[in-house]
């Protein structure tokens, strides 16, 4: 019996994307279909590289087609288009200014509402855990006050000039800008609100990004200016908020929740950080800070809870040596959980996209 195109379609039809409850052929996912005889080729195309069920997707459609008769191969090539997923509106802007990162398909806003919690090493390793994936990535340390990207990124390069743009330096397969390149050693920087505004504002529209899939920006703890600038500068995508399981800590992330859906700011999901300690001498588990605060607060604002990360001491010593620990410990607990909530956090921003109307998560505070 010969094989058709239409007969592979109708069995691909069976096989939906979990995540986004469509099949892959009505979300335009088959891509190059060629049947040469009883061999069956063609690309399938998700909505990311970060994809944390890329290996159940390929099965079920591999399974699929092989149970259309006269078919004896099937060659599945794995490959990814990002959507842009910018849903909120940019209100600082001046009507009809060009956008001010034309280029950048998503924008994830990393914050906290309280210092401490960690909240720089998870948007570090995220963003170094979605370029391993291959996705193309920036990362801008929003923290101007506090910077500690570059030494976490391990860059000691800095900046160069291209025409009227800023050239920003990378490692990892991650591009970064810091206000650390800008500044002197130890000097402090001491500015109010509008210098805040407008470092932010070159962040943005200067530098050079490129084509990027993600740009993630790392926020101060607070609720103060950078929050709101950067809101009403660009269409963020959506925010992660990082936390501990302790209720000190979450007190003031119900504030930092507060304030994204004032902006109308999407809630991508919640990581608890520091989770718990296992003693590497006898196995022993201790939830220093608590246990499941994160986890809890993101049911009950119905939040998407992307995972919780356990303390170690790889991520301080990743941190402070320049090697996130998504690299230069990729099989420890830290990294496996961050590696996850890297897809789960890339799954988010997927769904987003497909919702009509975008919707902001969590109304309930």
């Amino acid at each position: 019996m010969a094989v058709t195109q239409d007969a592979v379609l109708s069995a691909l039809r069976a096989v939906q994307d979990p995540e986004l409850l469509q099949d892959v052929v009505s979300l335009g996912m088959v891509k190059a279909l060629t049947i040469d005889g009883s061999r069956v080729s063609f690309l399938l195309e998700l909505t990311t590289p970060a994809c944390p069920l890329k290996a159940q997707i390929e099965a079920a459609a591999t399974e699929a087609v092989k149970r259309v008769p006269g078919v004896t191969e099937v060659a599945i090539r794995m490959g990814a288009n990002v959507r842009r997923g910018g849903s909120a509106v940019a209100t600082g802007q001046v009507p009809g200014a060009a956008p001010l990162i034309p280029q950048v398909k998503n924008t994830i806003a990393v914050a906290s509402g309280k210092g401490g919690v960690g909240k720089t090493t998870v948007a570090v390793n995220l963003a170094v855990a979605l370029a391993k994936t291959g996705a193309q990535v920036g990362l801008m340390d929003g923290d101007i006050y506090g910077p500690n990207v570059p030494l976490m990124m391990g860059i000691t390069d800095l900046p160069t000039a291209e025409g009227d743009r800023i050239v920003p330096p990378q490692n990892h397969g991650v591009k970064v800008i810091s206000m650390t390149f800008f500044t002197k050693g130890d000097d402090a920087v001491i500015w109010r609100g509008p210098m805040l505004h407008k470092a932010i504002l070159q962040f943005l529209g200067q530098v050079a990004w490129g084509e990027l899939d993600y740009l993630v920006i790392d926020l101060p703890p607070g609720t103060g200016d950078v929050q709101l600038s950067l809101s009403q500068a660009i269409p963020l995508t959506g925010a992660v908020i990082v936390t501990t399981p302790q209720e000190v800590s979450l007190m003031d992330v119900r504030k930092a929740i507060k304030m994204f859906q004032k902006v109308e700011v999407p809630l991508l999901g919640l990581v608890e950080n520091m989770s718990g300690y296992t003693c590497t001498s006898c196995g022993h588990q201790e939830p220093i800070f608590g246990q499941d605060g994160g986890r809890r607060l993101a049911e009950t604002l119905a939040l998407p809870f992307l995972g919780a990360v356990p303390i170690g001491p790889s991520m301080a010593r990743c941190g402070d040596t320049g090697r996130p620990c998504v690299i230069a410990e990729p099989q420890s607990p830290q990294a496996q959980a961050l590696s996850s909530i890297a897809g789960w956090l890339a799954a988010q921003i997927s769904l987003q996209h497909f919702r009509k109307p975008p919707q902001t998560v969590g109304a309930r505070v």
